[in-house]
């Protein structure tokens, strides 16, 4: 991350740097920062082998206990942090709404039930739920039955009143239309509006069985593709899918053997027609009758609730969100996080402004963060890897310190760091991830005992080769902090 030699300018921002950072912690006339003024011989090895130039590289590293090695390198330059950005939205909401924040799910009718049958419309209305996932919406349906409702015989509305309406085209980021992590927030999000197709290999019969969930009322999937053998290598152009017709899927080319079972996530359906499915196939699977459609709109006044679907709280939620690195679900958090603060409906534009005016409460400068989606699934959010230590530090001594840590991925355990070896065990590190961006920010435990926060971004054409310069920092820190 790090030049091996510093100029006396840079030498003189980090003496500075390490007097700032010994007031901002807890301290003692027996503590001392040392300040790392050249680069581990392993990183800068690595970054040379990448070609990627100091320029391209920011970090900052802050020992939390008031003594320790502090480390910076263009740590006022606001950079793409990728992925890492979701570390803001997740502890700003943590902050914001509370580690017991819910989301709520309602069905509510103004029609009255005889025998069972509904007869008007079934109302669902929606808050923005990050993980309404289906078997969240399989409890739904049986909670609706057990209202008394066997029959619908009007429509089912979706209710997206929660967010204001957004065009969204899924393929404007990166032109990967079908990639799930693509699709666009929704006050009423089902499933991630996602559909896995599963492979399942069986090399007694060389036959390859294909099954989607959820199932979808509808939609007709090929029950088999052909097997092959060899290397699994890039299974999915072997496959050679073909989506024109959502509902019809096909899998023209072959599945090898060797790759065990696979499963093929795609963001195939509008929100209508992807409720439409799911819901038809729930409730007719449930003994439900119902032969309506489904259609867009605001609940009445006079309706009633008959059955409500509760998230988990807050504090798991983000769990998923930074282990897994979760787009859809840190965008409707990001999202939600303006609209309970504002008391209005949610926008991408209220959201920027009341994380804005958080970061800026937290001590950052307007000039060191742009905020677009909250996410890091973008090329214009911009942060400092000094705005963003700070926030970890910040972090740490807070009362939800537990509960954001916690939803950080521990290396070598879980989450996206599951693969990775540096620190393995002894850091919870968020990764960012771009074709021009790697980043990571978290903490690491020091065998000294001590513990770090520890941020850098390489934004680069060469930042994919720069992954092993970060895990070398890592280590560094793990080994030597």
């Amino acid at each position: 991350m790090f030049a091996r030699s510093c100029r006396s300018g840079l030498l003189a921002q980090l003496v500075s740097v390490a007097v700032a950072l010994a007031t901002a912690v807890p301290s003692s006339s027996a503590q001392v920062v040392d300040v790392q003024v050249s680069l581990p011989d392993s990183v800068d090895a690595a970054l040379r082998a990448a070609r990627v130039p100091l320029s391209a590289v920011a970090a900052t590293i802050v020992p939390l206990s008031g003594s320790g090695v502090a480390m910076s390198v263009n740590e006022s330059q606001a950079l793409n942090p990728a992925s890492t950005m979701k570390l803001a939205t997740t502890l700003a909401g943590l902050e914001l709404l509370g580690p017991q924040y819910t989301w709520r799910t309602e069905a509510l009718i103004n029609a009255p039930v005889r025998r069972g049958v509904l007869r008007g419309d079934l109302w669902l209305r929606g808050s923005g739920d990050p993980r309404l996932v289906v078997e969240d919406l399989w409890l739904l349906v049986h909670a609706i039955r057990g209202a008394g409702v066997s029959e619908i015989r009007g429509d089912l509305v979706l209710d997206r009143s929660a967010f204001e309406p957004v065009v969204h085209d899924p393929g404007a980021f990166d032109g990967e239309a079908l990639r799930p992590y693509n699709a666009g927030p929704d006050a009423l999000l089902m499933n991630y509006k996602a559909v896995g197709f599963h492979f399942v290999p069986d090399a007694v019969s060389r036959q390859v069985r294909v099954h989607s969930l959820p199932l979808m009322a509808g939609m007709d999937v090929p029950a088999t593709v052909k097997a092959s053998d060899g290397p699994c290598n890039d299974w999915r152009a072997g496959l050679g899918g073909d989506f024109a017709d959502p509902m019809r899927p096909q899998f023209r080319g072959v599945f090898p053997l060797s790759c065990g079972e696979k499963v093929w996530h795609v963001n195939l359906l509008t929100p209508e027609r992807y409720a439409q499915a799911v819901f038809r196939q729930l409730w007719e699977a449930s003994g439900g009758v119902w032969r309506g459609q489904v259609r867009g709109g605001t609940t009445p006044a006079d309706a009633r609730r008959i059955a409500q679907h509760e998230s988990r709280p807050l504090a798991e939620v983000i769990r998923d969100i930074n282990k897994y690195s979760n787009n859809v679900m840190a965008r409707q958090l990001f999202l939600t996080v303006g609209a309970e603060v504002l008391r209005l409906p949610a926008s991408d534009e209220r959201a920027r402004r009341v994380i804005g005016d958080w970061l800026v409460g937290k001590g950052l400068a307007p000039r060191e963060f742009v905020l677009e989606n909250g996410a890091g699934l973008s090329r214009i959010e911009r942060l400092t890897t000094s705005g963003l230590a700070r926030l970890l530090v910040a972090a740490y001594g807070s009362p939800l310190m537990p509960e954001f840590m916690s939803s950080l991925p521990l290396v070598g355990i879980d989450g996206t760091m599951r693969k990775r070896t540096a620190a393995a065990g002894f850091a919870h590190i968020k990764t960012g991830l771009l074709a021009d961006a790697r980043a990571i920010a978290g903490y690491v435990l020091a065998a000294s005992g001590r513990r770090y926060a520890v941020v850098a971004f390489v934004n680069h054409p060469n930042a994919g080769a720069a992954q092993a310069a970060l895990d070398a920092l890592l280590e560094w820190v793990r080994v030597q902090g």
